[in-house]
This record gives C-alpha cells, structure tokens and sequence, in this order.
C-alpha cells in the first residue's frame, strides 16, 4: 500500500511540471526565454507594452506577420486578455491595461499555419 502511495506522489510531481514554463536564460533583449515545441519565445514589457520576440526553430527571427497570438496575465488577483499584433520581423506586441507587477503570470498563447505556441512567464 505504501508503494502505491509513493507512486502517486510521484506521478502527481512529474504531471506539475511544465517545461515549458521554465525560464532559464535570457534573451539578447534582456528577457527570459521560453523554448516551446522547439521554438525560443523572449518575453520583455516596457511600462504597459508586452513584447515577445519569436524565434524559429533553428534560432532565426520567425517571421510573425500572419500569426495571430494573444497574452492572458494574472496580477492582483485580476486575469486579462491582451490581443497581440505581430510587428516586423519577429515581434508580437500588445498593451496591458497596467503596469505588470512583480509575480505577475503572463502566458503567451499563438498560432501559425495550424502550429500552437505556448509559453508561461513570471515577471520578476
């Protein structure tokens, strides 16, 4: 019983954790860097401005022109949605309705010729 119990705990640890929600490194725009399904997304933000710079699998500039994409943060007890627009070359930029605080959760959410990116953040 006490192996079944242990395998539990085990199982319930493994599933919490999202790779993809790792921030390891930061990016040459001073953000952090989240890799999801092989693509290295940067988060930074600027006052109310949210940006993330999307990368193609190889490292280069991913062009974002026809992605379609949008930023949900949860501050303060408070979750909104954030359209994002894409921006030359490989940018997608929205406006939050405030300043993000620290220990805000921004997750990045877009899409691209059927491709799904996601990516998790927490501002620092």
């Amino acid at each position: 019983m006490l192996k079944y119990i242990f395998l539990a705990m085990v199982a319930a640890l493994t599933a919490s954790v999202d790779p993809a929600a790792a921030q390891t490194k930061k990016g040459n725009n001073g953000g952090p860097v989240v890799a999801s399904q092989g693509h290295p997304i940067e988060f930074v933000h600027k006052g109310q401005e949210i940006i993330f710079y999307i990368g193609d699998d190889d490292g280069s500039p991913l062009p974002t022109k026809e992605m379609k994409g949008r930023a949900t943060i949860q501050q303060g007890g408070k979750t909104v949605t954030v359209q994002l627009k894409p921006s030359s070359p490989n940018m997608m930029i929205g406006k939050a309705e405030t300043e993000l605080a620290p220990q805000a959760r921004v997750v990045f959410s877009a899409s691209l010729h059927g491709h799904s990116l996601t990516a998790r953040y927490m501002v620092e």
